[in-house]
């Protein structure tokens, strides 16, 4: 029998996904608790919840009280979205960084030149996505801050160098590291639906010197080593339209929309779209720009998306990318 959770059920359940800290994870999942429709169906996943608050708050008591130990960091969110990019010892990843953002990280043929995780922000358009370069996972290396970094993120950037017969073994090995910790690399992000402790992170497996010649043959014994295969990209990073192609990729990774305002009377501001996920609403949009404005909201005026200029809609209207939005409270 099906649970029938809600789409605003859903949205929290998402943003408990990325949930950085113990305290939020905590507020979202007393909100999921709220939302939840109450029924036979649903009870397993309300014990569930329980015991996942219940925890939360021991972990939040805990974090309060006692001595930090390791090594731990900590990305605010900044710009459209927030990808993480992992791999082996010499897979790209720094390369990878590099090229797509102003970060100058170190790049060399040697192994283990990126010590600790390094942000930067990606161009694309008119909006900023940020990426994270993390150190290289061997068989036997895997900094244990990793798992928390991935499983928060928006996406992964999985490097694989197409031109080392190491490559599929290594990136294996990547993979295990990761399943062992309950994240799964996957072609969409969420929770797996038998078991809510394992985490699913959207993946895209980015394949350097892809016009290595025995690249495809690298590739296809690594698909044979895997159960499920990511989405995945060849690129040659000295070419200017390999690394265009990946910009592009890495920002469609994050399914999202961008949404222009303007307040009544006055002109648009084309400068610093809103970005929300594929399929949001009006009333997400209002929620976004302020929780007043949501609240108060009665209607909006909408340009774009097939509609006529300046065409009255209600809250629950959904956008499109580039729709320029009057709201109206």
């Amino acid at each position: 029998m099906a649970a029938n959770l809600t789409p605003q059920y859903l949205k929290v359940q998402e943003a408990y996904r990325r949930a950085q800290t113990p305290q939020e994870q905590l507020e979202c999942l007393e909100k999921m608790f709220e939302l939840m429709p109450k029924h036979k169906a649903s009870e397993k996943l309300q014990a569930d919840l329980k015991t996942r608050m219940k925890q939360t708050r021991e972990e939040l008591q805990v974090e309060k009280s006692a001595p930090k130990k390791g090594k731990s960091y900590n990305f605010p969110r900044q710009g459209a979205g927030q990808i993480v990019i992992i791999g082996a010892p010499n897979a790209g990843k720094s390369r990878v960084l590099k090229e797509l953002t102003h970060a100058q990280p170190e790049v060399a043929p040697y192994p283990f030149t990126t010590r600790e995780p390094l942000p930067g922000m990606m161009p694309w358009e008119d909006v900023n996505v940020q990426l994270i370069d993390t150190p290289p996972i061997t068989k036997s290396i895997f900094e244990p801050y990793l798992s928390s970094l991935v499983r928060t993120a928006d996406a992964v950037l999985l490097c694989f160098d197409g031109s080392s017969d190491d490559a599929p073994e290594e990136t294996l090995d990547v993979i295990q590291h990761f399943t062992e910790r309950k994240t799964q690399l996957a072609k969409d992000s969420g929770f797996a639906e038998d078991d809510y402790s394992i985490v699913r992170v959207k993946t895209l497996l980015v394949v350097s010197r892809g016009d290595d010649p025995g690249c495809s043959d690298r590739l296809d014994f690594f698909h044979e080593m895997i159960s499920s295969r990511p989405d995945e990209l060849l690129v040659e990073l000295d070419r200017a339209d390999s690394v265009a192609e990946l910009r592009d990729r890495v920002y469609r990774m994050l399914n999202l929309l961008r949404a222009y305002t303007k307040a009544p009377g006055k002109p648009a501001d084309y400068k610093s779209p809103f970005t929300l996920p594929e399929g949001s609403t009006v009333e997400d949009l209002a929620a976004k720009v302020h929780q007043d404005i949501a609240a108060k909201l009665t209607h909006a005026r909408v340009w774009g998306s097939g509609l006529h200029d300046g065409q009255t809609v209600g809250r629950e209207h959904v956008l499109h990318d580039r729709d320029l939005v009057e709201l109206h409270a």
